[in-house]
């Protein structure tokens, strides 16, 4: 039982070798009142994107749930007998009709939301809650689980088999199959609740994310680059509005506040951006998040567990919540004293500007901009002088070339042969060394109204072996500010890490070889290790001499600056490190409160204070905005696997480091062979011992952020 509610969509399960494909061709258009139907079209089916409305999703909701409920209710009421093959296997078939709606569903409200498919969220996400909970806590069912499992040593199963089976009769366990039935009411209560409260949280955010400052004095924009304005005056001629807009997202408030000199437009951009969802009117997030907090916890309870963390965490590669913290607060005081230190640097830069005019403290809508200063002081370098080469176009070619070098990958653009969502989304046929076909790589790079704020991946299509083969089809998502007319897209070099981070995901799919669906997802502390890794590519020699190209001249980046930007690899850790912490310890802490009473902002405050949190630096995602945590149960009490992963990945790199090349075969070999194809078909923290001969070293991470490793 593999469906997307039941597996989160944004947790890793990869890419399959298959059989050669035909050429693509434009896919057969399905029936346009069906979504329940099978994929059509090249490479064993694609989405039907084309014809999708929201008032097709009801009916095809109810269908794929009676055709799940049949399906359940044949192995639960079957009277054989439970065996491995009757019972976990049927499970791992069940479901594929709700698969196929779910993955329509889930990217259309997240990448082309409207006021339809808001109300279409708000409906059904309860609906589909209470599903999950039918099956989970369905007596019949989970005897016939736990009749297998008590006899799993003389079954004769092999090792994946008994993983798997070992995991579904623990995953049953830990959402509730084991409570009385008074208890499992109030259980699919609580889930049915908490995921009407996640749509709400997620209409409130985006709603705010919609909004933007006007600009009609261009002098106003002083110091920000041309491609950013046009970008800002773009916005504005979408919403019909004079002058310039900037939007109320990361992506167009981050250069502002980088560029920007008029300082008074700095703060009112900053303060609308961090205030999102906590202003006190009909988009503020408080009474939500303290609803959901307090369900997390009378769950956790309900549960036999303390509180929402140690719930969370049973099913990671920390396991603890207590471990989780440790690895925080070995970092978190490097972090601080870096940021003492940036702090000092910007305030002398600006005390010497200021010469006897009226001195300004360094404030948090400053940050960016004296850190801007500071690093061409320091480093003769800014954003502005690296962006023209790095071209959109060329950066997802960098991508793609790495990806050849490293794992064999190759991509081949099929853009206008398979429907897609959105008119500038592009597709690629991926293939392996042999020339099969593994996976569809679908690229949604720009941003727009109704598409959640940030970067992700998704899967359209999950890789697998049972029943049938079955290849993947995966998605990367970013938010980058579309150019003017006839000019590139260029990003700065921090959106470049960006798009390799995110690929990173997609490479995780594409060499996936797993069997059994239900042993694809990792743990949440294993997700972000892939794509962290995939960044340290980016910054190597052979990358930026192909593609890091002037995008006027075709001129490489010069040696000196590529120098520069070397050099500068330390440079603003520790603002990067503690926005980015703060808000995983805040995490953790919320979700260790065991009776899960809290007022959100003044928790927040409160916690910040305990910590030593600078005043000059605003969490990443605060709790009003933080939709990591509260638009679904993912990433709650999970943040920190950031951290977790990047450990893993700083000490990935190290052993490139230490084999003498980044592009070691035997290396990248073992990479993908022990880590990236196996899915969860062993233990997560097993197989990076396999790899690196031991677990991993935190000082790689400390070292690479340039803090003091003892």
């Amino acid at each position: 039982m593999h469906h997307r509610y039941l597996i989160a969509a944004s947790l890793l399960a990869l890419g399959t070798a298959a059989q050669a494909q035909p050429a693509p061709a434009p896919a057969a258009a399905p029936r346009a009142t069906d979504l329940t139907a099978p994929w059509t079209g090249p490479y064993d089916g694609v989405p039907p994107w084309s014809t999708v409305t929201p008032a097709q999703f009801p009916p095809a909701f109810d269908a794929a749930i009676a055709d799940l409920r049949r399906e359940v209710r044949a192995i639960a009421d079957d009277t054989r007998p439970a065996t491995f093959a009757n019972t976990i296997e049927a499970l791992e078939k069940s479901g594929e009709t709700l698969d196929r709606v779910e993955t329509l569903f889930g990217v259309e409200t997240s990448n082309m939301s409207t006021p339809a498919y808001e109300a279409l969220d708000a409906e059904w996400s309860p609906k589909l809650s209470a599903v999950r909970d039918e099956i989970t806590l369905d007596p019949k069912l989970f005897a016939r689980i736990d009749a297998v499992y008590r006899k799993r040593a003389s079954a004769g199963l092999d090792a994946r088999q008994q993983r798997l089976l070992t995991r579904t009769w623990q995953r049953f366990v830990r959402e509730g199959a084991r409570l009385n039935p008074a208890q499992k009411q109030q259980l699919s209560t609580i889930n049915q609740q908490l995921a009407g409260l996640f749509t709400q949280f997620g209409q409130r955010l985006l709603a705010d994310e919609s909004t933007a400052v006007s600009v009609t004095d261009e002098a106003k924009l002083a110091g920000v680059p041309d491609s950013v304005k046009a970008a800002y005056k773009a916005e504005a001629a979408e919403r019909r509005q004079p002058g310039w807009a900037i939007k109320n997202t990361r992506s167009a408030v981050d250069p502002l506040l980088t560029f920007g000199t008029d300082r008074a437009l700095r703060e009112a951009v900053w303060r609308k951006f961090v205030d999102r969802g906590d202003n006190g009117d009909a988009n503020d997030t408080n009474a939500i998040i303290a609803k959901i907090v307090k369900l997390r916890a009378d769950r956790a309870k309900l549960l036999g567990f303390p509180n929402h963390a140690a719930y969370r965490m049973q099913d990671t590669m920390a396991v603890d919540p207590a471990k989780a913290q440790a690895l925080m607060m070995r970092v978190w005081p490097a972090a601080v004293g870096r940021v003492k230190e940036e702090v000092a640097d910007m305030q002398a830069l600006a005390d010497a500007e200021a010469k006897g005019t009226a001195k300004i403290v360094i404030e948090p809508w400053d940050y960016r901009f004296y850190m801007e200063k500071v690093r061409k002081a320091k480093f003769d370098i800014n954003q502005a002088e690296l962006k023209p080469y790095f071209e959109l176009n060329n950066m997802i070619k960098a991508s793609f070339w790495a990806a050849g070098q490293l794992y064999g990958l190759q991509f081949k653009e099929i853009t206008g042969t398979v429907p897609v969502f959105e008119p500038n989304v592009r597709v690629w046929d991926v293939t392996d060394p042999a020339g099969r076909h593994v996976a569809l790589f679908y690229g949604d790079y720009f941003a727009r109204t109704g598409k959640r704020s940030g970067a992700w991946m998704d899967t359209y299509r999950a890789q697998r072996g049972f029943p049938t083969p079955q290849t993947a089809i995966v998605s990367n998502n970013n938010n980058f500010t579309k150019a003017a007319a006839g000019q590139p897209v260029l990003i700065s070099l921090d959106d470049a890490s960006t798009l390799f981070h995110e690929f990173g995901h997609a490479i995780h799919y594409m060499l996936q070889r797993v069997n059994y669906p239900g042993l694809a997802n990792v743990p949440r502390d294993f997700v972000e290790f892939p794509s962290q890794v995939n960044e340290n590519w980016l910054l190597t020699p052979a990358v930026l001499d192909k593609f890091a190209r002037h995008y006027q001249t075709g001129a490489p980046i010069p040696q000196a600056l590529i120098d520069k930007v070397k050099k500068a690899d330390t440079f603003n850790q520790g603002f990067s490190t503690v926005e980015y912490l703060a808000s995983a310890i805040v995490d953790m802490d919320l979700h260790l409160i065991p009776d899960g009473v809290v007022d959100p902002d003044a928790f927040e405050k409160a916690t910040l204070a305990k910590i030593g949190m600078p005043k000059q630096i605003v969490m990443r995602h605060r709790l009003p905005q933080f939709g990591h945590l509260f638009s679904s149960d993912a990433y709650s009490a999970g943040y920190y696997s950031y951290l977790w992963s990047d450990t893993m990945g700083a000490d990935t790199w190290a052993a490139f480091t230490e084999a003498g090349s980044p592009w070691d075969k035997a290396t990248a070999d073992r990479f993908a062979k022990v880590l990236l194809s196996t899915g969860n078909e062993t233990d997560r923290a097993e197989a990076y011992r396999a790899f690196r001969g031991r677990d991993p070293d935190v000082k790689a991470l400390l070292k690479k952020r340039g803090f003091p490793t003892e």
